[in-house]
């Protein structure tokens, strides 16, 4: 007796593999929008919470600049001059659709946004979406 498989019982196997994968690749993309979606709100989160706290550490005025390719926070140093303290990559990278960037936002010396503060970003790709809320005294809600 050979030992081995016949082309029928491969034939047979292969089908069964492109069946579960037929299956599981539209659960996949869905799981990679939602993740993609979920990392481009945490870098706007990040990026409010992270400004903020400079600013209420240092007691300065923080500028933080949001663009779709990069995030900046700047502190104050004299009214024409500004000094870098952290950039980061934009919320871009995770290949999502941005809404309400660029934008640009002053943290006070107490930690509190000054002036229209309050914002929203909706980051969107394929069916997954997060909407990402900042208020007027800079508190950051995920929907």
């Amino acid at each position: 007796m050979r030992r081995g498989t016949t082309l029928l019982e491969l034939a047979i196997v292969l089908v069964i593999c492109g069946l579960l994968l037929a299956m599981a690749l539209p659960a996949g993309a869905a799981l990679r929008d939602r993740l993609s979606t979920d990392g481009a709100a945490a870098v706007l989160v990040s990026a409010h919470a992270r400004a903020r706290m400079i600013a209420a550490s240092e007691s300065r005025v923080i500028v933080l600049s949001l663009w779709a390719d990069s995030v900046v926070v700047q502190a104050v140093e004299s009214p024409a001059d500004t000094v870098v303290r952290w950039r980061g990559i934009g919320p871009a990278s995770h290949r999502v659709s941005l809404t309400g960037l660029p934008r640009r936002v002053v943290f006070g010396p107490n930690g509190i946004p000054l002036g229209a503060a309050n914002g929203t970003y909706l980051a969107s790709r394929g069916g997954a979406r997060r909407q990402v809320v900042v208020s007027r005294y800079g508190r950051v809600r995920v929907f």
